[in-house]
């Protein structure tokens, strides 16, 4: 598998270079493990979420935090500093189960949960897509899924300050059952490892042994011209 350590000046550069690499793999291309860092408030909404539901866009826009719209699934996440976000890109044939969704995630999380079990305890999956230290949240997961391959996004929260999360982002309308009414700061943690082991466990996990020499420019670029910077896909739903 290839790996990409890639962080673009913009969260829409951002979010097309992930579905540049899915749209890539479907024309042959790597099955790639790609990590960035965003260093500062920034909200992304999921495919299919409603922003009015999910973002207070009001104190977004009066403190210049951006707004912005994924390809994958899920509900809306803040990033910030000391939050590593990591995106799979992964054939269906690597394995049965990614062909269907929620076995997918058990899949793809049940080996992120055995990478970092010597590091931090107890960890669980809990709902469908997150990753829970001690029944607090730490990572949240999505997809999205094409003809011979799949886009998987995930955050891992690691030195993340969870304040501010509340003051951009509304309880989501969809609950997990274990979050039980929580709001976000005593439904959210951190993971006590730093960045560099983390890293190094992503990339154990799924042998992402090969750099990749060269990223789809050419597909960023047309991706945020026609889709990413558009107020049409920010405000889809």
């Amino acid at each position: 598998m290839r790996f990409l350590e890639c962080t673009l000046p913009t969260l829409a550069e951002n979010l097309a270079l992930d579905e540049a690499l899915l749209l890539d793999a479907e024309a042959e291309g790597p099955e790639v493990l790609r990590l960035w860092h965003w260093p500062r408030p920034g909200v992304v909404l999921g495919a299919g979420g409603r922003l009015a539901d999910e973002v207070h866009e009001d104190v977004c826009r009066a403190d210049g935090v951006p707004i912005a719209r994924r390809s994958s699934g899920g509900g809306s996440v803040l990033l910030g500093e000391g939050c590593l976000l990591y995106s799979l890109v992964l054939r269906f044939e690597r394995d049965p189960t990614l062909g269907e969704l929620h076995a997918s995630f058990r899949f793809i999380l049940g080996r992120t949960l055995a990478g970092l079990a010597p590091h931090a305890s107890p960890l669980a999956l809990q709902g469908i897509s997150d990753l829970a230290l001690a029944d607090r949240k730490f990572s949240g997961n999505a997809q999205q899924r094409k003809r011979t391959h799949l886009l998987h996004h995930g955050t891992i929260l690691y030195s993340f300050d969870v304040s501010p999360v509340g003051r951009y982002l509304k309880l989501p309308p969809r609950r997990p059952e274990y979050r039980r009414d929580r709001d976000h700061v005593d439904f959210l943690t951190n993971l006590p490892i730093n960045a560099r082991i983390l890293t190094g466990v992503l990339r154990d996990v799924w042998q992402a042994d090969e750099p990749m020499a060269a990223w789809p420019a050419k597909s960023v670029r047309q991706l945020v011209a026609e889709r990413y910077t558009l107020e049409d896909w920010v405000r889809r739903r």
